[in-house]
């Protein structure tokens, strides 16, 4: 997760501004001067799989660049002080840095430490035998640019059928950091060293547990409130409208987690296969947002998936209520 503090617990929140590429155009730009309303998406450009995270007085949003696997080869941040008015940083990482990555850099996971900036990626779309996985990048700034800290992925195997992508890093109270992932369906939970050169085993011995909920497919999240874990997910097809968000709650990061249902899903009015997300609450309220990928409804290619901002709340047992996906998204608000 990041320097986003939930709950004294999760760092972060990230968006941004961001400019189509490659000649796409799947939102106006908005007007730079009084915009009291982000609107979704809050950026321009095709990009999924956002992270957000609060660094000092600024919103930050690190996405995927939505596009065929071969032309995933870098990746942009976005920066606001408000919610609604957005910078781009171009090409805080790209295949050139990173020497073992040749295509589909996914799903980026930002940690500040020692006045570090760590940036934990997926590579390669890789399978057992190939290389590629989940790496770890290093810059002084937010803005990179970031540089291979490991000259290797930090995980490139297939363990407990979880494919290394995806991958969520969680601070727990105690200082511990984990690094969740997974996808085809599964996912692992592993504990970094302080470093984060490298996995510490359990006390048990062992190094990757799964703690895969019910209709797990990707996507995996984490937070803390009110001394619970909130685990979220991704299930359904990321390339058809049936995509979605839920979530399970638990005592402990390592669950066990019983999935709870399903609260972030398509409007028909408004966009398709709204998922991937990730989630920021404001430091010391309990004001949350939810940043998330979806479809516009004129969107027939897989890859044309734009990145929103919604309010996400809670009832008083806890529980997540289902999100209201807008056009209008979200007011304006600084830190």
């Amino acid at each position: 997760m990041k320097n986003l503090l939930l709950l004294g617990v999760l760092p972060g929140l990230f968006l941004t501004q961001v400019a189509f590429s490659q000649g796409a155009k799947p939102a106006e730009s908005k007007p730079a001067a009084k915009l009291e309303q982000a609107g979704n998406p809050v950026f321009s450009g095709w990009y999924a799989d956002p992270e957000a995270i609060i660094f000092g007085k600024e919103y930050w949003v690190y996405p995927t660049y939505s596009a065929p696997f071969d032309k995933q080869v870098f990746m942009d941040a976005f920066s606001s002080p408000d919610l609604v008015h957005w910078t781009k940083h171009p090409r805080i990482m790209d295949t050139a840095s990173i020497k073992w990555a040749r295509r589909a850099m996914w799903a980026p996971s930002i940690v500040r430490k020692d006045s570090k900036y760590f940036l934990f990626f997926g590579a390669n779309d890789v399978h057992e035998g190939e290389v590629g996985g989940i790496g770890v990048a290093v810059a002084d700034r937010p803005e990179g640019p970031f540089k291979d800290y490991l000259g290797k992925p930090l995980v490139g195997h297939i363990h407990n059928g979880a494919q290394p992508i995806d991958q969520f890093v969680f601070q727990d109270q105690d200082g511990q950091y984990y690094l969740l992932y997974g996808g085809w369906s599964h996912c692992n939970i592993a504990r970094l060293k302080p470093d984060f050169t490298g996995l510490l085993p359990f006390p048990d011995g062992t190094t990757f547990k799964e703690i895969t909920p019910q209709n797990y497919v990707e996507g995996p999240f984490m937070f803390r409130r009110g001394g619970k874990y909130y685990f979220m997910w991704s299930e359904g097809g990321w390339a058809g409208p049936d995509y979605s968000v839920a979530y399970a709650v638990a005592d402990s990061p390592l669950g066990p987690f019983q999935r709870v249902g399903k609260i972030l899903q398509q409007d028909p009015a408004v966009a398709t296969g709204a998922g991937h997300h990730s989630v920021v609450q404001v430091p010391s309220t309990d004001e949350w947002y939810i940043v998330y990928h979806r479809r516009p409804l004129t969107e027939t290619d897989q890859n044309h998936r734009v990145t929103c901002i919604d309010r996400m709340y809670f009832d008083q047992q806890g529980r997540i209520q289902p999100v209201k996906i807008t056009k209008e998204g979200v007011a304006r608000r600084k830190l």
